[in-house]
């Protein structure tokens, strides 16, 4: 496996952090969550459903953590902070997701940890990053999307936002930081030297904007969802209702897809507003198409576009969307020999694919077995115990 023999240390929370470390587990590195007293938060949210120890486990937590090992440390205890140390020095890459210069305060800062592993390579997901004037700014990931324009065309073409139903700034920096640590672990190999990964959800997501950013750098004038090719304006990328309430999503605005399906629907008069970038002039092809969906159901249409080459998709909810056979087929969707569903991984490779470890740790399980691996015998660990090292 293309990771095997790694060690990754894991103080992320929440989505970010913990979906950048599945991804390496996944592919064979060994991942030990450090989980703060009381446990990763995520244990707490539901639905739940049977764990392999018989108890109840929430979906969300096995999701981003099968295959990993968990131990509960105090990181205000002095010993605590003595395990983190030492464990930080087998390590090759530690990922964490607190506000900067928190780990900084408790002396497990990089600089902190690089005295003692100069191979380490340290990985901070933040909201803002290490630097500006939005430094150590809390928020998750709908206040990166309003700072960075997302979440205004996150609109129905009235200007006024809705809560976004993806997290793509959590997304993105997963993406980014795991783009990050593998360049420096890769960069590693020719230096000897681990380095910082600073990766922010505000520049992740910043940099998906290529597309949308054009008349921001031309004009300074935002983009809008009325007008923007890709966000709602084009008549070829956009949403349509069909008889029964349901929907059909053209998604691709190259000229042949117009001409294959207006020339179907006997309006091939209407190409020639398809073929520029002016969403405004598109208006009577998109008027045109709303009355042309809204005349069949979605399975007629599903029926007939399925003939014609056109880019398009019936709108499916999430419980549609993972029943499909193409889930399984990508292996984006597994089951366990407990009958649990689970996400399957992204990343594929034909020659070393992913393995799955679909067993998710009780809160503090593998504190033991890391423990002793470090040094330490029973009795001590025992006196960690009592003493509240592990919350």
């Amino acid at each position: 496996m293309k990771l095997e023999g790694l060690r990754v240390i894991d103080l992320s929370m929440f989505l970010p952090g913990p979906h950048l470390t599945l991804m390496m587990a996944d592919h064979g590195a060994e991942v030990i969550r450090i989980e703060p007293p009381g446990g990763e938060p995520s244990r707490q949210y539901g639905p739940f459903e049977t764990g392999s120890d018989g108890k109840p486990q929430s979906i969300w937590f096995r999701n981003l953590h099968r295959g990993k090992k968990s131990l509960c440390l105090n990181l205000k205890h002095p010993k605590g902070k003595e395990i983190l140390l030492k464990l930080a020095a087998t390590a090759d890459v530690l990922v964490e997701g607190f506000r900067p210069g928190v780990m900084d305060k408790l002396g497990l800062g990089y600089k902190d940890l690089k005295m003692n592993n100069t191979r380490l390579v340290y990985c901070a997901v933040s909201a803002y990053g290490h630097s500006g004037p939005l430094y150590g700014k809390a928020t998750h990931d709908m206040g990166a999307q309003a700072l960075t324009g997302f979440l205004a065309i996150n609109d129905n073409g009235d200007g006024k936002p809705v809560v976004p139903g993806f997290p793509s700034a959590d997304a993105a920096s997963a993406m980014m930081g795991l783009s990050g640590v593998l360049m420096a672990l890769y960069r590693r190999e020719k230096t000897g030297q681990g380095d910082f990964v600073d990766t922010a959800m505000y520049d992740s997501l910043l940099s998906f904007s290529a597309h949308l950013v054009g008349p921001v750098l031309d004009e300074g004038k935002p983009p809008l969802t009325k007008t923007g090719r890709s966000i709602g304006g084009a008549a070829f990328y956009n949403i349509y209702e069909t008889k029964d309430g349901k929907f059909i999503v053209l998604s691709g605005r190259e000229p042949k897809f117009a001409e294959a399906l207006l020339g179907y629907l006997g309006r091939l008069d209407l190409v020639e507003l398809c073929r520029h970038d002016d969403c405004v002039a598109q208006e009577p092809v998109k008027e045109f198409l709303r009355g042309a969906f809204k005349a069949r159901t979605q399975a007629e249409w599903i029926e007939a576009l399925s003939k014609l080459d056109v880019a398009w998709a019936p709108m499916m909810d999430m419980a549609e969307a993972i029943a499909q056979p193409q889930a399984k087929a990508r292996d984006m969707l597994m089951v366990d020999e407990l009958g649990r569903r689970h996400i399957g991984n992204p990343i594929k490779f034909t020659e070393e694919p992913a393995k799955f470890g679909f067993r998710s740790p009780t809160l503090n399980q593998d504190a033991e077995a890391v423990l002793r691996a470090l040094g330490y015998d029973g009795q001590t660990i025992i006196q960690f115990q009592a003493a509240g090292v592990f919350g």
